[in-house]
């Protein structure tokens, strides 16, 4: 049988960042891998890392990589410019951003 090396080289770096992943926290479940409907990441080949984020521009800002993941902080979703939200906390006046 032979041993054949797979290379995955992600898109050209961009300014889309949909998601930023705290190496701290994430322990390489992949449970994001599996609930991305989009496909936008791959298995890291290294045990207990983070996931390669393979196509960064094809994100539809969905968030269910981090909806479904188990490890709370693992994950930080950092919606595009144009879908975020903002609000502000009538007894504060403080102005809290999505």
């Amino acid at each position: 049988m032979s041993k054949e090396k797979v290379i995955a080289i992600p898109n050209v770096a961009t300014p889309s960042a949909p998601v930023v992943f705290n190496p701290d926290i994430c322990d390489g479940c992949n449970t994001c891998v599996e609930a991305c409907q989009i496909d936008v990441f791959i298995p890291n080949p290294e045990k207990g890392k983070p996931p390669i984020i393979l196509h960064p521009d094809e994100c539809w800002y969905g968030g269910c990589c981090v909806n479904d993941c188990p490890r709370p902080g693992a994950i930080t979703f950092k919606w595009a410019l144009q879908h975020r939200g903002y609000w502000k906390n009538k007894a504060t006046g403080e102005v809290h951003q999505i």
